[in-house]
């Protein structure tokens, strides 16, 4: 089997693999996080015209046609330099399911705009009591006349706090963890009985609890059929799982090597620490689990494109594996750097929480690896 990229491939590997070195050093990550709003404009104002933002539309909808391999060459290279930009909060969630659910009238609205670098999404679909069960919503809108009246509330919702419009999956109809009755609306982030509990989630990334009261939403702003979204919604978070396991692939390769070259300068005893065996086994550990990680992030991407778009078994067995190999690249890093590898200057530290955060979001490892088994 062919595992190599192709032309097009590398080259946008290539184009996000420049910017990252030339342009997102972490002293600028810091400064970013750190500004308002946690992300950059100007760059996301050039990832637009690069044509990043296009890679996973269809050609139909106004993108790139982008197959789950572009996917995770994409994610993989914005994870070496653990970019904050909101790709995955806006492009694959929020982009994604309107591109899977919406009408054309409302995919040409939204898309285009979106991939101008002129429209933030974020996409509301779990709950506090939810964990992972995508079919578990107490958030209920209740239609009268030409509109909707929505109640309830939303956990961790990536760059709410940023988005112009929010896509938010609440229940029509049945109880609370029905499969049928799920519905999608899409929703100003700036609408009357909205409110926000922002706050900078523990990888420098933005999140929020949205409490809505009685909050009216046009009846036009139903994306697909009502009752019928379970299936999309899945669907979507299963990207959203696979590109972030990819972007855990390519933060752990920058992690292990910064690791290799610190142990060559670090001294104890009078030598450098990476002369002692015992070191060097665990840093070679540290390099096959990124490999065995890689190539299982390939494997799902592969057998996804494979069978139209998402295969479920295959994401789950790469964001389970991924997400103990994180776990230990992580961890061993930290350890390896010794007390300065926990604090806020050196970029390990940074590295490690976001490597932490990917093995809980969207289907923890343990979770994953029971949805492996049962499929």
């Amino acid at each position: 089997m062919d595992f190599s990229y192709s032309e097009e491939q590398q080259m946008l590997r290539d184009s996000i693999a420049k910017f990252v070195n030339q342009d997102y050093d972490f002293d600028t990550r810091q400064k970013i996080v750190a500004s308002e709003g946690g992300f950059s404009k100007e760059n996301w104002k050039l990832f637009a015209e690069l044509g990043w933002l296009m890679v996973p539309f269809k050609e139909e909808d106004g993108g790139l046609g982008g197959t789950a391999v572009d996917l995770v060459g994409l994610m993989e290279e914005l994870g070496k330099g653990i970019v904050v930009e909101p790709i995955i909060p806006t492009v694959i969630l929020g982009g994604g399911i309107i591109a899977e659910a919406g009408s054309a009238q409302q995919k040409e609205e939204l898309l285009g705009t979106l991939m101008e670098g002129n429209l933030q999404l974020a996409f509301a679909f779990a709950e506090p009591q939810s964990r992972y069960n995508t079919a578990d919503i107490a958030t209920k809108a209740e239609k009268s006349g030409d509109s909707y009246k929505i109640n309830g509330h939303k956990a961790v919702v990536l760059n709410a706090n940023n988005a112009d419009k929010i896509i938010v999956a609440v229940r029509t109809s049945g109880d609370q963890r029905d499969e049928n009755g799920i519905s999608l609306l899409i929703v100003d982030a700036d609408a009357a009985g909205i409110e926000k509990r922002s706050y900078e989630t523990v990888d420098g990334h933005q999140g929020a609890d949205l409490y809505f009261k009685d909050v009216t939403v046009p009846a036009a702003n139903l994306l697909g059929e009502e009752g019928k979204a379970l299936s999309a919604i899945q669907n979507v978070v299963d990207r959203a799982a696979l590109a972030v396991a990819a972007e855990a692939v390519g933060a752990m390769e920058v992690t292990y090597k910064k690791t290799v070259e610190y142990t060559k300068t670090r001294k104890q005893f009078g030598v450098p620490i990476a002369v002692f065996q015992a070191l060097q086994h665990r840093m070679a550990e540290m390099f096959i689990e990124h490999e065995q990680a890689k190539s299982i992030m390939l494997m799902a991407a592969m057998q996804s494109d494979a069978a139209g778009g998402v295969d479920r078994k295959a994401i789950s067995a790469a964001k389970a594996r991924i997400g103990k190999a994180a776990r230990l690249v992580g961890q061993e890093a930290v350890q390896l750097h010794g007390g300065i590898g926990v604090t806020d200057e050196l970029d390990v530290g940074h590295y490690f929480k976001r490597l932490t955060t990917i093995q809980f979001i969207f289907g923890s490892t343990d979770w994953h690896t029971e949805r492996f088994a049962g499929l």
